[in-house]
């Protein structure tokens, strides 16, 4: 794409796996393992072994529901589901049964260069924010990505599971417009993924930046059908925003 048409950004919003952060080593019997060390009521004797099949068949079931209708339901509501089938109880509010099973899961890893390029938008004064298509909370997103990249200016931190739709609906960038009370044609979208990211940003007026790293998650059979800012590093935004 031309640089020269590229609008200079009030605002860059960021998507977050594998564009912000990403989750190395992920163990989910690990944080279930650590979950159960704040089991208050088990008077089945319920086991980590009963416990990890359970919820891999109600998460199996929201998976489902998000592939074939876009949506999504929030991990909270899949925990007390779980638990409450096997009648255990844990002596922690929603909020920290997340962030101790998904903390013991993984720590989770800045993306390369992603905090430096953040120092960079602060540096700039250019307003930042985050969407994401997420089961976790909003909340416990914020906890983490605080925890990692500690000087973020986030505005908002947006998760699919507290409103249902996921991208590339346009309610969630529709709603990241309100909050910033910009005008789309302000506002900058950084993704890895083509289609929900990308598609999705431009879909609501928002220029799209296509973060195609190397990872394994990035899809690069599908290239976005709109026109993108195409970066393969968190520098490379930079020096372009620099040009602009």
């Amino acid at each position: 794409m031309d640089i020269e048409k590229i609008p200079y950004p009030d605002m860059i919003i960021f998507d977050y796996g594998h564009t912000l952060l990403y989750e190395p080593d992920w163990d989910s019997r690990r944080g279930n393992e650590e979950l159960f060390k704040h089991i208050s009521k088990n008077p089945d004797n319920v086991t980590v072994d009963d416990y990890q099949r359970v919820i891999e068949q109600v998460y199996g079931k929201v998976m489902k529901v998000r592939e074939n209708e876009n949506c999504d339901i929030s991990s909270v509501v899949s925990d007390r589901t779980a638990a409450e089938l096997l009648n255990i109880e844990f002596a922690l509010t929603p909020l920290e049964r997340q962030i101790v099973f998904w903390t013991a899961a993984t720590k989770g890893a800045v993306m390369p260069e992603a905090d430096k390029m953040l120092d960079c938008l602060n540096e700039k004064k250019i307003r930042t924010g985050v969407i994401s298509n997420i089961g976790w909370s909003g909340e416990a997103l914020k906890e983490r990505i605080d925890r990692l990249l500690p000087n973020n200016r986030f505005e908002f931190v947006i998760a699919s599971s507290d409103y249902m739709f996921r991208k590339p609906s346009k309610v969630l960038f529709d709603i990241a417009l309100k909050k910033a009370g910009l005008p789309p044609e302000k506002v900058w979208y950084c993704g890895d993924n083509p289609k929900a990211d990308v598609e999705g940003a431009a879909g609501a007026g928002i220029f799209p930046v296509w973060y195609d790293n190397d990872s394994e998650y990035t899809d690069r059979d599908y290239v976005p059908k709109c026109e993108h800012l195409h970066i393969k590093d968190w520098i490379e935004m930079v020096k372009i925003l620099d040009k602009l």
